[in-house]
């Protein structure tokens, strides 16, 4: 007998919608020499692994579930991270399925003994809520509240169907 009656939602969260702000994260981390190579730059996985951190909070908080990564779209290094640079990923959900949820990751550098803030780079992520037994389990719908977010969730769209074309 598993315990749930047909009736019940296995994910009792995912009845109510809501909105990319519930969500939205902002994490910070100063980069150190061991994220680094031995001329000072970041290694791009050190920040890879802050961004799938990031966005797997995000993906988390609007779920309650546990939530594994299922995609990465590709991830373009726009201008170089150093030791000693702030790194500050700003992530936010763009779209939501039954069980999936697309995450975009802002990835800033500054500098911060001179204040400058360089774009580092933009990535989207895909995770799906798993329940305790490993299976996808519903999450709450995403209520879009401004037009800045519409037009996050129809490029989101658009990038979904690229991913299921591969």
């Amino acid at each position: 007998m598993s315990g749930i009656h047909e009736t019940e939602v296995p994910n009792p969260d995912a009845r109510r919608g809501k909105t990319v702000g519930e969500s939205r994260i902002v994490m910070a981390r100063s980069m150190q020499p061991p994220d680094a190579n031995v001329w000072g730059n970041v290694h791009g996985g050190a920040i890879l692994r802050l961004v799938d951190e990031a966005g797997g909070a995000v993906a988390i908080r609007h779920s309650r579930c546990r939530c594994v990564t299922v995609a990465m779209d590709k991830m373009t290094f726009k201008e170089p991270v150093y030791i000693g640079d702030l790194l500050t990923i700003t992530a936010c959900l763009t779209s939501v399925g039954r069980s999936s949820m697309e995450v975009e990751a802002r990835i800033e550098a500054e500098d911060m003994r001179t204040g400058v803030k360089r774009h580092a780079g933009t990535s989207y992520l895909v995770y799906v809520a798993i329940d305790d037994l490993g299976h996808p389990t519903p999450v709450p719908t995403l209520l879009i509240t401004n037009e800045e977010e519409r037009e996050r969730a129809h490029a989101a769209e658009e990038r979904r169907a690229r991913r299921q074309r591969r």
